[in-house]
């Protein structure tokens, strides 16, 4: 038996014109520089929608091809978000964040045709230009010298002047909600970026979950603020989701160290916000050094990429009012699929335990740990294995058909390691690739980093396996201390030893200015194995 409702398309356009027409008068406001602020309306990010799909359509975008991005989190990026899929091509966000190389291997990989890139960025666009094969236009938002580009041999088009040569209506074609929206590309910390392409069904339906009070409940009344990359896995959702929800947006663009980010929540006043742990321990450690700012407009911040420090989520409730609550994904689930919200009624201890941990599958979302052999291990707390997912806003393979072998019988190997309670709450111990296997047993390196984190000496600690002849593998832990701290190995060693089993300790200790990152703001554990593997690091030993 058929049901009796209507099939409309779950697309990009559709969320495109209900914020464009029923949320018209809501805003997105871009940061400037300086303190200063520009904002435009969604009416008029629907009309600029309009402009840039008819400019695209001029230079050859006609069915599903490319389109790549190379910009922060703005007004403009905004547009590209809604045009480029609503007029059936795909939205390639390229990170800013990656090497050379790498931009160009994705870029020619994806057979990108056109790149909207930010003046601010001819730096780092220029001289990888001339690689990008199927590359043919560049167009440019800002006002800045163009020779650079120019001389790649492409044609290059300034933003502005060709917005304002075409009109905002456009005939947006109906597109099946399952072909390709858009294209984001792993971080490639092991091997070459893989490219992951999610349809409009995954987005919209991934945006809805986002906005369930089981997430991020943004709703109407909310400011939204993107701080995690619009080129990484669509900003975790949250544009396409605020916009759905009828929510304003805020866009940090290129400001997004911790003094700028605190006079933009100052000033704009963002009630829901995203971003990796790294960012909020900066936002927080400023806070510390500058006391009397206000950031109590934030209900809710949303955390994930790493594991969350306990304590830190713990500093921003306590001091400044403001609730951080744990995400968890990948650049292949779109990325959130579990969320850690505490279960209604939990004794205080439990809730923070709760917290502690990456949460429950969102609705749609499955999850299970499976052991090396790949069979299903129980839910029980206990038993530790590698994580599989799977769900409506899962990748089911890579672009091209990369990789395989992540893919088990429907389930996404995520490379993740960890424990899932009785309660369907996940806790993870590691990646698979950073396990600390020390004669035959694991240590967690996430559970060593958020105890020393607690330390009030310490800004920052990783910890990675390094080679050890007598049990294979021990930690190594890289320190980085508040500034006019002091902590010597020895007594962080000793602060630890009431939180671990003993044979956890760590031996060697290095310190380090700052803590190597990945493009999107992780730890780059592989960069300290490297390092440290060269004799780059001063390493004391206990």
């Amino acid at each position: 038996m058929l049901s009796t409702m209507q099939d409309a398309p779950l697309t990009i356009a559709t969320i495109m014109r209900h914020a464009t027409s029923l949320n018209s008068c809501r805003t997105v406001t871009t940061a400037v520089g300086d303190g200063k602020y520009r904002t435009v309306t969604y009416r008029e990010i629907g009309e600029q929608a309009g402009r840039l799909a008819n400019a695209l359509r001029g230079l050859g975008i006609t069915g599903d091809e490319r389109v790549g991005t190379f910009m922060w989190n703005n007004a403009e990026h905004t547009v590209a978000y809604l045009a480029v899929p609503s007029m059936g091509a795909v939205l390639h966000t390229l990170n800013i964040r990656l090497s050379p190389e790498q931009i160009a291997y994705i870029a020619n990989e994806a057979e990108d045709q056109i790149v909207i890139a930010d003046v601010s960025l001819t730096a780092q666009l220029a001289p990888v230009l001339p690689q990008l094969t199927t590359v043919h236009t560049v167009i440019v938002v800002g006002a800045g010298d163009l020779g650079p580009l120019e001389a790649s041999g492409k044609t290059v088009l300034r933003y502005d002047d060709l917005l304002a040569a075409h009109p905002v209506d456009f005939d947006w074609p109906e597109i099946d909600e399952r072909s390709a929206a858009a294209m984001c590309y792993t971080s490639g910390t092991t091997g070459n970026p893989k490219g992951v392409v999610y349809s409009h069904r995954s987005s919209f339906l991934h945006s809805m979950a986002v906005c369930t009070a089981n997430a991020l409940g943004i709703g109407s009344d909310d400011v939204a603020l993107p701080i995690v990359p619009m080129f990484h896995a669509n900003a975790w959702g949250m544009p396409y989701a605020a916009m759905m929800a009828g929510a304003d947006l805020v866009m940090p663009d290129r400001f997004l160290d911790g003094r700028s980010l605190i006079d933009l929540i100052e000033t704009c006043r963002p009630t829901v916000a995203a971003a990796v742990p790294t960012i909020w321990n900066d936002v927080q450690n400023n806070l510390e050094k500058t006391p009397g700012h206000d950031i109590s407009s934030l209900r809710l911040v949303a955390c994930g990429g790493s594991a969350v420090p306990l304590s830190l989520m713990q500093a921003f409730q306590e001091r400044h009012g403001v609730y951080i609550q744990q995400l968890w994904g990948m650049t292949e689930t779109s990325p959130t699929a579990t969320t850690a919200k505490p279960l209604p009624g939990v004794p205080d201890e439990q809730h923070w335990a709760t917290r502690a941990t990456q949460g429950r599958a969102m609705c749609g979302v499955e999850v299970r740990i499976v052991d090396d052999a790949g069979a299903a291990l129980p839910s029980d707390g206990k038993a530790v294995g590698e994580i599989e997912v799977r769900g409506p806003w899962i990748t089911g393979s890579y672009y091209l058909g990369y990789d395989s072998d992540k893919f088990d019988s429907g389930w996404l190997r995520t490379g993740d390691v960890g424990v899932i309670d009785d309660c369907g709450f996940i806790t993870l111990t590691d990646r698979a690739k950073d396990v600390i296997k020390s004669g035959g047993e694991w240590i967690s390196s996430v559970e060593l980093e958020n105890h020393l984190i607690a330390h009030p000496a310490v800004l920052e600690a990783a910890v990675v396996a390094v080679p050890d002849d007598r049990w294979q593998e021990r930690p190594l832990v890289a320190v980085v201390l508040h500034e006019g701290a002091s902590a010597t190995p020895a007594e962080l060693r000793e602060f630890l030893a009431d939180k671990v089993v003993r044979w956890w300790l760590p031996e060697r200790w290095t310190y380090v200015d700052q803590v190597p990152r990945t493009s999107v703001g992780k730890y780059d554990k592989k960069a300290i194995r490297a390092r440290y593997a060269d004799g780059a690091y001063d390493v004391i030993t206990l």
